[in-house]
């Protein structure tokens, strides 16, 4: 027979207690009563709980009081506070600070077990969820990443120091390294797991956009807003927020975002109070932030906050090792989405895989792959030259034969792609590594010069 889950419930009120006490009985969980919260943290450290309840105000300890000392011995138990109506921004406050939920003075015991086993449920699925997670990290998939080359080993045994530590992170390394994932493992894989992981790329923001996506906008603060709008730092509180391309954003804006960074407060565009988060920052740059923060191009300020641990996502060539796997992973997810059965690649294609450079990292072998399996005849895929993913040369009868200007010849070459794709512009974007509203912008500034 299982054991009950055991909560403790803390009240200096004799008559809340009694009443917890007598609706715990025959119920799914087994109580600990307790008037004083001293008593109530003492036992806690001895026994531990699957859940705490704490009323807001009490003599010696009250509940956010309570709720900081349990933090320091569980950072995961789930901890409830009771409060009458006059406490409710002080309940905001403890949920700020790990509480799982808050009550309502006075509360019907018949949704208080309600809420007591929600809570121990939910409390469990993550448990399991988290054990799941670990138990099929494996040397072939870790962290959703597949290898198991020194390179990327070296990763994963950063991401499994920091995962449980909530401080900021640099995630560098060049385009299509998997940057992304490596912060999403750092994530996941933490005590935080079940809070709010929250994208946001850099470089498909104007300074405007971004400013009022990060921190939210009151009503009227602009033309068009017609209501106030919490921003995504309000939002990822108690999670965390991944700045991709934190390199392409302005200098105003990093000093907006140092601010942030320093202080764990937010001011709505158009607002005049600071509201308190809880964000741990995960950023990543295909730049040398620390070359740029000498040079005086990025504010060593804002990347000394941001570079508490610092790691790099190999590129595809310093990791030749995994390819055979990462093609395998491919074959079997593009196999499932095309309704393919394509074994592999024959041997001699292999080998040019494992020779080519890769410039474009995963993402130009994951292309490659699916694109492949797409037109396959058989089960066994021949690969062409694999000059037909590279850029017209710097010679003969490329797109810069004529030695064209840099806006130009990325104009041409933008156009060129979108030609191989059949101007699919999501593969187009995808493959110059760009978000799919700048390749739109771009397009149609050229229309607009040729129509001129």
């Amino acid at each position: 027979m299982s054991k009950k889950p055991t909560i403790i419930f803390v009240d200096d009120d004799p008559k809340a207690g009694e009443l917890m006490l007598r609706f715990s009985e025959g119920a799914s969980f087994d109580c600990e009563n307790f008037q004083d919260s001293e008593l109530a943290l003492a036992y806690f450290k001895d026994n531990g709980a699957d859940l705490v309840i704490s009323d807001l105000r009490m003599p010696k300890l009250t509940g956010i009081e309570l709720l900081r000392e349990i933090r320091l011995i569980d950072k995961q138990v789930p901890f409830i506070i009771v409060t009458g109506y006059a406490d409710v921004e002080s309940a905001i406050e403890a949920m700020r600070l790990g509480a799982s939920d808050f009550v309502k003075k006075p509360f019907d015991m018949d949704e208080m077990c309600l809420q007591i086993d929600k809570t121990l449920q939910h409390d469990a699925l993550v448990r399991e969820n988290r054990l799941l997670k670990r138990q099929l990290s494996d040397e072939r998939s870790r962290f959703g990443m597949v290898g198991h080359s020194k390179a990327i080993q070296d990763v994963y045994a950063i991401i499994d120091k920091i995962a449980d530590v909530r401080c900021n992170v640099i995630i560098e390394g060049e385009s299509g390294t998997g940057k992304e994932l490596a912060a999403r493992a750092v994530h996941t894989q933490g005590q935080y797991a079940d809070k709010p992981f929250i994208v946001i790329d850099c470089g498909a923001l104007t300074d405007t956009l971004l400013e009022s996506e990060l921190f939210g906008h009151e009503k009227g603060a602009f033309t068009g807003a017609v209501s106030s709008k919490p921003g995504l730092l309000e939002t990822a509180t108690g999670g965390t927020v991944f700045l991709d391309e934190i390199g392409n954003i302005s200098d105003a804006m990093q000093v907006k975002l140092l601010r942030v960074v320093q202080e764990q407060q937010v001011t709505r565009v158009g607002g005049i109070k600071p509201k308190k988060i809880d964000v741990r920052f995960i950023v990543a740059t295909n730049q040398d932030l620390e070359a740029r923060s000498a040079e005086g191009t990025f504010r060593h300020d804002l990347y000394h906050r941001l570079n508490v641990v610092k790691f790099r996502m190999p590129a595809l060539r310093e990791r030749r090792d995994d390819i055979p796997l990462l093609v395998q992973y491919f074959i079997d997810r593009f196999n499932e989405q095309y309704h393919r059965n394509v074994t592999g690649f024959d041997a001699a294609s292999m080998k040019k895989l494992m020779d080519h450079s890769w410039p474009g990292n995963i993402r130009e072998l994951q292309n490659l792959v699916e694109r492949h399996i797409a037109l396959a005849d058989g089960d066994i895929m021949t690969l062409g030259e694999l000059s037909e993913l590279k850029p017209a040369s710097i010679s003969g009868e490329g797109i810069d034969a004529d030695l064209p200007t840099l806006s130009e010849l990325e104009r041409r070459y933008i156009l060129k792609l979108l030609e191989l794709f059949n101007d699919n512009r999501e593969k187009t974007a995808e493959t110059l590594d760009i978000n799919k509203s700048t390749l739109w912008r771009k397009l149609q500034s050229y229309r607009q010069t040729e129509s001129g």
